[in-house]
């Protein structure tokens, strides 16, 4: 997945969560549901189908672009044949994706009139794993490129999101909404463990094919392919404030972190996929109790200095401590690389330099081509 179309699905998926943690109705999230996903899919229609009560399938809500063709009829309010793909999708959970709409043998049958207009066809489940409320399609006129196996992705994972938007509005009991946030976690877990770990992993390729090529490159090439790799940079930040969005019902004022040590087992493990062996990993002490604000200053920490280890090191072997003391916390990484090499960007380690000092601690690099590097970072806590 290339960083523009990330950078889409974030918007996106940030503008969906924040209208549902709004509390939005149902009517008002639907429609922007609905135009986020023709807009995504590069659709010229989409729709949002809905399950009442007597498990029928309705349109609730649609969109149709600027240059595409007006539907017959309107399609909202239309109840669709229970043996129709988007019936069958809404039950079974599977995205089904066509290349006509009149022409496939799984949809000719049950097109509505006025959708007779349109060919390539893809349709989503969405609601949660508890509560599967319906189904988003996205259509293209006739003769338009059929969707692609990312298109359809793309409009599963946002799919999510819909259904998450509409438990949110609709729920009112305690019971509804813990399995409403078990959901979020759950797509912020595939944001992260995949979206990212993609992004990064392309970061790294293009740093090194950077020093590979340095010195046959112009000087504008360069500079390009250095914003390349900022603006992955940037995208990977941009998804990860939206994980925190996810997993934390009011950011804000949460006085909890998320785990800790989990979160910092999974930068260890994504590193280790990177360089073919993973880090050693040595936690100590109570990391349950850490404040939000120093948490996620260690987890930006520990996820700059692998990144420097990954990208530019060569190190065969990695060691990761993390260490909760009476009164602070200490991170530490060594590897047995070739050092920090003279002419890369500095902007990570400052920016471990900078978490570490608006915690109030400090941030050291020792490095030389014979031994490795270590960085030490380090910030006190309250005792407890």
């Amino acid at each position: 997945m290339d960083s523009t179309l990330a950078r889409r699905m974030l918007a996106a998926s940030t503008e969906i969560t924040k209208a549902a943690l709004a509390e939005e109705d149902p009517g008002a999230v639907l429609p922007l549901v609905v135009r986020r996903a023709a807009a995504l899919a590069e659709a010229d229609l989409g729709l949002v189908m809905v399950r009442d009560e007597q498990d029928n399938l309705t349109v609730e809500a649609s969109y149709v672009g600027p240059h595409a063709p007006e539907p017959l009829t309107d399609p909202v309010g239309s109840v669709l044949s229970p043996h129709s793909a988007a019936s069958q999708v809404a039950h079974g959970g599977v995205p089904v994706v066509v290349d006509d709409l009149i022409d496939d043998p799984m949809t000719a049958p049950y097109v509505p009139w006025a959708l007779r207009v349109y060919g390539p066809f893809a349709v989503a489940p969405f609601g949660t794993h508890e509560r599967r409320l319906g189904a988003l399609a996205v259509y293209r006129r006739r003769g338009a490129e059929p969707f692609t196996r990312v298109t359809v992705d793309l409009l599963t994972s946002l799919a999510a999101q819909a259904g998450l938007a509409l438990v949110l509005a609709e729920g009112s009991t305690a019971r509804q909404r813990v399995a409403v946030y078990q959901e979020r976690e759950r797509i912020a877990r595939d944001l992260h463990d995949v979206i990212v770990q993609r992004l990064y992993a392309a970061g790294v390729q293009l740093n090194v094919l950077d020093r590979r090529i340095a010195d046959e490159l112009d000087p504008s090439d360069a500079k390009r392919l250095t914003e390349i790799t900022d603006q992955i940079d940037q995208t990977i930040a941009e998804v990860r404030a939206t994980v925190r969005t996810l997993t934390s019902s009011d950011p804000e004022q949460s006085r909890q972190a998320p785990d800790l040590a989990d979160s910092l087992r999974g930068e260890v493990r994504i590193a280790g996929e990177l360089l073919g062996k993973p880090p050693e990993l040595e936690l100590s002490g109570d990391l349950d109790e850490v404040p939000v604000a120093v948490a996620d200053h260690a987890r930006a920490a520990l996820r700059e200095a692998l990144s420097n280890v990954v990208r530019h090191s060569g190190a065969r072997n990695v060691l990761v401590r993390v260490r909760r003391t009476y009164d602070g916390l200490l991170l530490q990484v060594t590897d047995d690389g070739c050092g920090v090499p003279r002419d890369v960007t500095r902007r990570g380690l400052r920016n471990m330099a900078e978490r570490a000092t608006a915690a109030g601690g400090s941030c050291t690099v020792d490095s030389s081509p014979e031994s490795g590097s270590t960085v030490t970072w380090q910030v006190p806590l309250a005792a407890s």
